[in-house]
C-alpha cells in the first residue's frame, strides 16, 4: 500500500519526535561549532527539530502534489533519503536569512551535522526497525494513529 498523505504526515511528526529527540538528545554536547551554555543549544536543537517538523508538513504536501504525476504515485525508497537535499537547503537559507527569528543563529556545520544524522537515522528506522512494532502501519496507509 502507498501511504497516505495524512500518513506520511504522521510518520514524519511521530518519527521527528521519537528518533529525531534521542538523536538530538545525543548528539547536541557535541555538534561542532557550538558554543554556549549547553541548556541554550538544546534548546536551538529542539527548536530546529521543531521547525523541519513545520516546513515538513509544508514538504508533503508538495511531494503529494508531485506524486500525483508518478504512475504508482510513489517515491522510490532512495528518494526518501535524497529529500534531505532540498529540505535542508531551504531550512538553512530560512534560518540563515533570519525568517526563523525565535532561532537563535547556528553555526553551519552544526546545523548541517546535526540535520543530516537525525535525516538519516530517521530514514533507516522508517525503513527497518519501525515494521517490525508498528505491523499494520503499512497496510494503514502509513498513519500511525
Amino acid at each position: 500500500m502507498v501511504p497516505t498523505l495524512w500518513g506520511r504526515i504522521q510518520t514524519r511528526l511521530f518519527m521527528l519526535a521519537t528518533v529525531g529527540a534521542i538523536i538530538t538528545l545525543l548528539i547536541v554536547p557535541v555538534l561542532p561549532g557550538s558554543s554556549g551554555p549547553l541548556s541554550e543549544r538544546y534548546v536551538n536543537g529542539f527548536l530546529v527539530l521543531a521547525a523541519v517538523g513545520v516546513l515538513g508538513i509544508i514538504w508533503e504536501l508538495i511531494y503529494h502534489f508531485l506524486m500525483q504525476f508518478r504512475w504508482e504515485k510513489d517515491w522510490p525508497t532512495l528518494f526518501g533519503l535524497l529529500t534531505l537535499v532540498p529540505e535542508g537547503l531551504v531550512l538553512y537559507f530560512l534560518l540563515r536569512s533570519g525568517a526563523v527569528d525565535v532561532i537563535d543563529p547556528v553555526p553551519p556545520a552544526a546545523f548541517w551535522t546535526h540535520f543530516t544524522v537525525v535525516w538519516v537515522c530517521i530514514w533507516l528506522v522508517t525503513n527497518g526497525p519501525m515494521r517490525v512494532p508498528f505491523i499494520r502501519w503499512r497496510f494503514r496507509g502509513g498513519r500511525v494513529l
